[in-house]
């Protein structure tokens, strides 16, 4: 496929590199360092600090690789008050701007450049960049990110996909499957999956004796379920991710005192990974339909097996037996004894299955077949 010049629009949530965003903010830094290796050349539209952010995330020896086949990445910073994200809002919550949107920015500016780029691909999971879609004479795709939240954003996803069939990627489809008012989102959407840098992720054939657990600290991500695993297993649980609710923290501090349990914060990739590779496990432990799960394929990665609910991305990844165990969700005792057999999982088959399927260059593949589909039709 011939060089693109790509446009980004990035999640609104945050400042990439802080977190906030989610798992969709390395996804958009992994898809950027996949396409540059092919030459692409990539503006990302982001919110203030994410020029930094980026810097902390991107692997140095792939951007000078990419640098010598004509790929370069430009991070393009708009101020504005973020909106509030989809998790936090009911099904039926009305469209709200607010004063100085940073996502109405973000939208002027994509629409002031668009001219000068081949296609937009959109990361951010809000009504906006769909519903401009029509508007624009520079073809526009969405990733969505996550799954169906919001009344409002199924029926803006609904219209694109009836004006712009194929304009619409998501990451598996037990996601697009949540989207039941678009009972036939799965045949008419792009499935994506989702990859990683594996040179930044390093083999851990040793672990120590301890689980671990990554995520935003919130209530949608079940933190409490692992907790009341490793009470009742008493294998220590060291946990990392953005510290988003407080109050939600230490509540299940004072509910489960038996737990032993330790907070690390949120860390860069390179002292992640260090982290993760000592784990014996790590629990995926989510409320809701995860659309894929980053720190899995992380996970992986390192050679670590997943304990997870059999529920959403995860159940797509996870080869329950070969590389970690699909329980029941919502169920601690589900979880307890599937802790209990991680020792027959082969470390060494984790991370062939993140080389065999997440490498950046098979998202680089599956992503230039989706702009090829769409540039040629």
């Amino acid at each position: 496929m011939k060089p693109l010049n790509l446009v980004f629009w990035s999640t609104p949530i945050g400042h990439l590199g802080s977190g906030s965003g989610g798992g969709v903010e390395l996804t958009l830094v992994n898809v950027a360092q996949a396409l540059m290796q092919r030459g692409h050349r990539i503006t990302v539209v982001a919110a203030p600090g994410s020029a930094a952010g980026v810097q902390t995330m991107l692997n140095p020896d792939r951007v000078a690789q990419a640098s010598q086949r004509g790929g370069a990445l430009t991070v393009l910073e708009v101020a504005g008050t973020p909106p509030i994200s989809a998790q936090h809002q009911g099904r039926e919550t009305p469209v709200v701007i607010p004063s100085q949107s940073l996502l109405v920015a973000m939208g002027e500016t994509v629409r002031e450049m668009e001219s000068q780029f081949d296609l937009i691909l959109n990361f951010a999971y809000d009504w906006l960049p769909l519903y401009l879609t029509p508007f624009l004479h520079t073809p526009m795709l969405h990733l969505i990110s996550m799954g169906s939240l919001s009344d409002v954003m199924d029926e803006a996803i609904d219209r694109v996909l009836h004006s712009h069939p194929r304009a619409i990627g998501v990451h598996t489809q037990a996601q697009a499957a949540t989207f039941r008012r678009i009972p036939d989102l799965g045949d008419r959407c792009f499935v994506l999956s989702n990859g990683l840098d594996l040179s930044r992720y390093y083999f851990n054939a040793m672990p120590q004796e301890h689980l671990g657990w990554i995520g935003r600290l919130t209530p949608e991500k079940g933190l409490e379920d692992a907790l009341a695993a490793v009470a009742q297993s008493q294998i220590p649980l060291k946990i990392w991710g953005s510290l988003e609710n407080e109050q939600y923290w230490q509540g299940l501090q004072a509910q489960y005192p038996q737990a032993p349990v330790s907070y690390g914060g949120f860390l860069p990739t390179a002292q992640l990974q260090q982290q993760l590779g000592q784990c014996r496990g790590l629990l995926m432990t989510p409320r809701w339909v995860e659309a894929f799960g980053n720190v899995v394929i992380e996970a992986l990665a390192c050679g670590v097996p997943i304990v997870a609910y059999a529920r959403g991305g995860p159940a797509e990844v996870v080869r329950s037996g070969q590389t970690g165990w699909l329980v029941e969700p919502d169920s601690v005792s589900g979880l307890v004894a599937a802790i209990g057999r991680l020792g027959e999982i082969d470390r060494h088959s984790c991370r062939t299955q993140a080389e065999t399927e997440f490498s950046l260059e098979a998202l680089a593949d599956r992503y230039e077949t989706w702009f090829q589909q769409v540039l040629t039709a």
